[in-house]
């Protein structure tokens, strides 16, 4: 038995079907996890609305109580962070009645705001457009769905 000093050693590396069967594994498990995905964020993006939307009524009852009355359609949302240019007494207007700018639906639109509204007789109607930004399907999110 010899022994010699120049006797190689051997290093196996991976073989190509190798590679590519782990490549496809790890597809595999990447398609899974991003169809998993896909409706959590949705239900979040959801969950999201339906709570700014309830965030609305505290600011919008003391916009009420300072002028008398909610904003109008024209004036909007905005008119909780910003004096309305078309309001008949302006120094009733103790705002800003946000701490931040009107924030969009989670899905990048702006909310629909309306009064008088058309779903409740005493209270603003304010909904999002849902996930197909396409106001009047049946995704929209509103205050009159949102439960208390």
């Amino acid at each position: 038995m010899t022994n010699s000093p120049k006797r190689r050693r051997r290093r196996r590396g991976f073989t190509l079907v190798e590679v590519l069967l782990v490549l496809v594994i790890l597809v595999i498990i990447a398609s899974l996890a991003v169809t998993a995905y896909g409706p959590i964020q949705r239900k979040a993006f959801i969950n999201a609305a339906k709570t700014q939307i309830k965030a609305y009524k505290t600011p919008l009852q003391a916009y009420r109580l300072d002028i008398g009355d909610f904003p109008s359609s024209s004036q909007g949302l905005d008119a909780l962070r910003h004096t309305p240019s078309d309001l008949p007494n302006q120094d009733k207007w103790f705002g800003p009645y946000l701490d931040s700018e009107v924030p969009k639906d989670p899905w990048g639109q702006p909310y629909g705001y309306e009064y008088p509204g058309k779903n409740q007789e005493d209270w603003p109607d304010i909904w999002s457009f849902g996930p197909d930004g396409q106001d009047g399907t049946e995704d929209d999110i509103g205050n009159w769905m949102v439960e208390e």
